[in-house]
């Protein structure tokens, strides 16, 4: 049953959000905000629902492969720039990693919270185990990746055309470096060539949050115990 709700209230969404001009009106967002109301009304366990989507869930995996294929079509592109790729997506995640913890060491934050926010860039199941290795809650992880997402899924383009920023290689690789899958398909659906490089800076902004997370958690400490 709630696997046809799902599908249901996602067409719809993107139904209203091609008729509402809004960067609020972002069809994940709405269907999210569906979904969750009716979920609470009809007090229908997570778990019953999580069970019912397993297999959209299922799908996940090959729609992140999916993404290979606008890689693949911007190859000349993505030789001709690896160095601005490659240092771009460096200090985007050294920066993703650093700001959050380090507002939260200043907050007076619990450690546990804060290891839970250094990955909170990078898509989920990277996120989910850098926190866990990090001695963070990987729940808490999760929910902050989604939130981060959704917010350059809605204010992402809004922010380019406001600026003026219209290069593809810029606009792909500051969606994908913090808003990782969900600013991803954003750009995908917007414009290939801004979807192939965000899928690029997914990928390598997750491997290198994963390698630099815990010499950067050990550096946030340090901060901590040092102001704290």
């Amino acid at each position: 049953m709630w696997i046809i709700a799902t599908i249901v209230a996602y067409f719809l969404c993107r139904w209203l959000g091609a008729k509402i001009s809004s960067p609020l009106a972002n069809p994940l967002l709405m269907c999210i905000a569906l979904l969750i109301s009716l979920l609470m009304v009809l007090h229908v366990p997570f778990q019953t629902y999580y069970a019912d989507n397993i297999y959209l869930s299922q799908l996940l995996g090959p729609a992140v492969v999916a993404l290979a294929f606008p890689l693949y079509e911007q190859l000349p592109q993505i030789r001709a720039n690896w160095r601005i790729i490659l240092l771009a997506c460096t200090l985007s995640s050294i920066m993703s990693m650093l700001t959050a913890s380090i507002i939260a060491v200043l907050l007076h934050t619990d450690v546990h919270l804060i290891a839970s926010l250094m990955a909170k860039s990078v898509t989920t199941p990277i996120a989910m185990e850098v926190a866990r290795n990090l001695g963070g809650e990987p729940s808490i992880a999760a929910i902050v990746v989604m939130l981060v997402g959704l917010f350059g899924a809605i204010m992402g383009y809004p922010i380019f055309r406001f600026f003026n920023i219209e290069h593809s290689l810029a606009k792909g690789l500051s969606m994908g470096s913090v808003s990782h899958a969900l600013g991803t398909a954003t750009c995908a659906e917007t414009n290939a060539r801004d979807g192939a490089f965000s899928s690029l800076a997914l990928v390598l902004c997750g491997v290198i949050t994963s390698i630099l997370a815990p010499f950067l958690f050990t550096l946030v400490l340090w901060l901590n115990q040092l102001l704290n």
